[in-house]
């Protein structure tokens, strides 16, 4: 969505958008001509979002900041979303990147671990979702795209926690769709496999070598192939779709 002269600006709020997937989504989306909202969780990852932003206003010439808030923390995430549109526009788009793992064989599973994974994924978008949907409702215009997990559709040994937040994801987002659909906006998940990011950069080599060898495609998948998924289910030309539950994973799952 390129956004048309003297028209009221408008912006996207990307969660987790420093690194990996969330910093190529930032990149479509202002590839697209969207101000971008770069979200940070901590101190330690300023810079990483800083370098984010600053790129987006060199190549595409749109409006970007970064922005600190953890968004497992209610307020915390009506502050991000209340100052993004204070900065850079209505927001338009809200993309919930944010996510975590502690990985764990469930009888190993701490009650700590499980509570932190649900609270950063799940929660952490129902928080964004609550504070970015009445603006969005008032300009009957919307686009929330959540980040799941094929782990979320399918399960995953070790990852309890994880799978489901991620399960938990694509249910909130068909029961929003559902409630925001007359109001312009729509709602989608998006459930990315094997993607080459830190998080599965930390996955030792033979378990990479095994999940390499169930992909159809014999290969892992790009940040910037999940980005160019988010940002058409972002744009206007998604606008009959929602409630969906898009995999992008090389056909790991079939």
């Amino acid at each position: 969505m390129a956004q048309e002269m003297n028209a009221a600006p408008v912006c996207a709020v990307v969660t987790g958008g420093a690194r990996g997937i969330g910093a190529a989504v930032c990149e479509a989306l202002a590839a697209r001509g969207l101000n971008v909202a770069v979200n940070h969780s901590h101190a330690a990852s300023r810079e990483a979002a800083e370098r984010v932003a600053e790129s987006l206003r060199e190549r595409f010439g749109v409006a970007a900041q970064a922005i600190q808030a953890d968004v497992s923390d209610f307020e915390q995430a009506s502050s991000l979303v209340e100052r993004a549109a204070a900065a850079l526009g209505r927001v338009h788009v809200l993309v919930n990147n944010a996510g975590i793992t502690r990985d764990a064989l469930f009888l190993r599973m701490k009650e700590a671990d499980f509570d932190r994974v649900l609270d950063v994924n799940l929660k952490g978008a129902f928080n964004c979702c609550k504070a970015a949907v009445p603006a969005m409702c008032k300009a009957r215009a919307g686009r929330i795209v959540n980040m799941s997990s094929i782990s979320g559709l399918h399960g995953n040994v070790g990852q309890v926690n994880y799978a489901a937040s991620k399960a938990g994801i694509v249910g909130l987002t068909k029961s929003l769709a559902r409630e925001v659909a007359p109001r312009g906006i729509t709602v989608n998940a998006v459930a990315p496999g094997f993607i080459k990011t830190d998080m599965t950069n930390a996955v030792p080599e033979k378990i990479r070598e095994q999940v390499l060898g169930n992909i159809p495609e014999r290969r892992f998948g790009e940040p910037a192939e999940v980005a160019s998924l988010v940002a058409f289910l972002a744009s206007d030309e998604a606008a009959y779709i929602t409630g969906q539950a898009i995999e992008i994973d090389g056909g790991l799952a079939l």
